[in-house]
């Protein structure tokens, strides 16, 4: 099942020819080619992997692969959206490999995985993979790489304790947890022997040479886009953002060491540059790298942006974009309320969003779109009305500007300091106020579907005993729905849907992900929280974490 897909790449890197006794590897992406081969990470790893002599890599997407190895080694995932862990249960069985760890056997390969689902909290899917990489795969990779050649002839417990004092790799298999009551709080989370390390701490790349593209094809969802990392994490730190908070700390890519070279590589295959990164335009060097792309030798150049953070929305960077073929900017206010802003730790005011709408439509941009959120822990009604207010008064600062609000529900994420709060279950009826409210004002409001909120709150809270309620909604279906049914199957057996998605959690509790560090330690998150919680109004207090 080869497909023609593979022909139409432009690779950008040498893959090396494999030895005779290289590593038989599958790399999967759980999703179709075009969405998978747009995946910047996915593109890096399996790059990172074709050319070391020592590896024979395949890859392998839902719909379409490489010619696959007889008898894999190992087998890797990249996740980067959680629902599509149906589509690793199904790769696995369709390769006829157990989809639980503890049913693998020396004949089986390693399943391991990547990517951003599984390093904010893997604890859903673990009992799926037998090892998970955590963090940046820039050493992580090539050190377990190195680590599985020095017991490849051994047998598989061997080889997972072996790979278990590898830094940054997690073997879930050999962790215990202990919960209160089979449907109660984690109670402990501890290694099975003292040679396994008590915690296992995301790996954090330092450098100052980031990702970019390996492979340029029109099969790609964005078609024959070369992208560029231009930052990585966010210096903001606003405090629901695990983009920020999970990856910090905030890095550049060196402009003249990386970026002109890697851009240069790529403009000579294609006309279509992606700059990516949190918060691209917060680069020291940003306006450089502008001037850079500005030059006539690219005027052909169609040019997109990730989000921008709204106080860099320059005329001189509208202008650059209109004339480099982008008519949109995206930028995230969250909400048009100070005193949200304040909570969440957003350094942002009303006149900075209006000016950059301004300079947006000034610079020749025919629209703006807007990220906000509904249900942030502290809001109330007033804080909506304070929304519509602001975006009544952009469009009424720049005229003719298309508006849109993408709305989505805060869902608490791991490792920041909102982990311990749960989805307000107001946030459905807010987003409807907000729809109600702006509709008619010619604004094009956009809510992210609560019911998908409430499915991704869930995997983001999780812990291990989701994984008998995943096989059960494979079956069932994805809708929220099929959710509900699993859990009543399952009543009993594990806590309940409110327990993971709406209780607040006390900051007393054994998290699900308590041994996997992240960048800051839970004594820097609860600074944070508490710095938070301080711009509640007093009538809340009673929403905050409590101690037990």
């Amino acid at each position: 099942m080869t497909s023609s897909v593979f022909t139409a790449e432009r690779l950008l890197f040498n893959p090396a020819i494999p030895d005779t006794d290289a590593i038989p590897t599958i790399f999967a992406f759980p999703n179709e080619y075009c969405v998978g081969i747009t995946s910047l990470g996915y593109q890096v790893v399996w790059a990172t992997l074709a050319m070391r002599s020592d590896v024979q890599v395949s890859r392998l997407f839902t719909d379409t692969h490489e010619q696959l190895p007889r008898k894999p080694e190992l087998l890797g995932f990249s996740l980067s959206w959680e629902l599509d862990y149906v589509n690793i249960l199904n790769l696995l069985e369709s390769l006829e490999i157990p989809v639980r760890s503890n049913a693998r056997d020396n004949n089986h390969p390693i399943v391991f995985g990547g990517g951003p689902v599984l390093t904010a909290n893997p604890e859903p899917f673990a009992d799926f993979f037998d090892v998970i990489l955590l963090g940046d795969g820039e050493t992580l990779l090539g050190n377990f790489i190195e680590a599985y050649k020095e017991v490849r002839n051994a047998d598989r417990q061997t080889q997972l304790k072996a790979l278990a004092q590898i830094p940054g790799i997690y073997v879930p298999s050999l962790y215990e947890v202990e919960y209160h009551a089979a449907d109660g709080a984690v109670k402990s989370i501890v290694p099975i022997s003292t040679l396994i390390p008590d915690v296992v701490q995301k790996q954090t790349y330092r450098g100052n040479v980031l990702s970019a593209s390996t492979v340029v094809t029109e099969k790609a969802a964005w078609e024959n886009i070369y992208m560029v990392e231009v930052v990585r994490s966010c210096p903001e730190m606003c405090r629901f953002c695990l983009a920020s908070y999970l990856t910090l700390p905030f890095r550049t890519a060196s402009v003249e060491g990386s970026l002109i070279p890697a851009i240069e590589k790529g403009l000579s295959v294609t006309n279509r540059l992606g700059l990516l990164g949190a918060s691209v335009t917060q680069h020291p060097e940003f306006e450089a790298l502008l001037d850079y792309i500005s030059q006539p030798k690219y005027n052909d150049v169609r040019l997109s942006i990730a989000s921008v953070r709204t106080n860099t929305v320059t005329v001189q960077l509208a202008q650059t974009l209109a004339k480099r073929d982008t008519k949109s900017l995206t930028i995230a206010v969250e909400s048009g309320s100070e005193k949200l802003r304040r909570i969440i730790n957003k350094k942002l005011h009303n006149d900075e969003i209006i000016q950059a709408a301004v300079n947006a439509k000034a610079g020749g941009l025919s629209s703006l779109k807007l990220y906000g959120m509904a249900g942030i822990p502290g809001e109330e009604p007033e804080d909506l009305d304070a929304t519509v207010a602001m975006m009544r008064e952009i469009k009424k600062a720049a005229p003719g500007l298309r508006l849109t609000l993408g709305c989505s529900t805060f869902v608490p994420k791991a490792h920041t300091p909102f982990q311990w709060f749960g989805v307000n279950p107001q946030a459905e009826k807010r987003l409807q106020f907000l729809q109600k409210q702006l509709k008619p004002q010619g604004i094009d409001f956009r809510p992210e579907s609560y019911n998908w909120s409430i499915i991704q709150a869930l995997l983001s809270r999780g812990d291990r005993r989701l994984s008998h309620l995943l096989e059960l909604t494979r079956d069932f279906g994805d809708s929220l729905g099929s959710y509900k049914r699993a859990f009543k199957q399952l009543k009993g057996q594990i806590p309940n849907l409110d327990f993971y998605v709406h209780a607040h959690w006390s900051t007393d509790q054994v998290l699900p992900w308590n041994h996997l560090q992240g960048p800051l330690p839970q004594s820097t998150l609860l600074k944070h929280l508490t710095d938070a919680t301080s711009h509640f109004n007093p009538s809340q207090q009673e929403l905050q974490p409590l101690k037990v």
